[in-house]
């Protein structure tokens, strides 16, 4: 078991244990997104349908480059099993709207 976690959570060039770390600026930008969105419904939903999409839109794609970002350049199999999950839950929400 010690030899799968070293394998999958170890962070090749420090040789820390990484499970997740801050959030880069894709990251944030989805969350600023998403609130921004979120507040905007609560306090003014009576706005235009566009602004909603637009934040959702922006939301969706910061997510998109975070989880290929993830795939390419993470630090353990972990980051990248984790970029690559949230890039096919993407595909299949957005499947799921067609």
């Amino acid at each position: 078991m010690r030899g799968f976690i070293d394998w999958a959570f170890r962070d090749r060039r420090t040789g820390a244990i990484v499970i997740g770390q801050w959030p880069n600026a894709p990251l944030w930008l989805f969350v600023a997104a998403s609130v921004a969105e979120w507040l905007l419904q609560v306090v003014a939903p009576g706005l235009p349908v566009w602004l909603f999409a637009g934040l959702r839109i922006v939301a969706l794609l910061a997510l998109a480059v975070w989880a290929v970002d993830e795939i390419v350049r993470g630090v353990n199999p972990w980051r990248r099993f984790l970029g690559g999950a949230v890039l096919v839950g993407l595909a299949f929400s957005l499947a799921g709207r067609l």
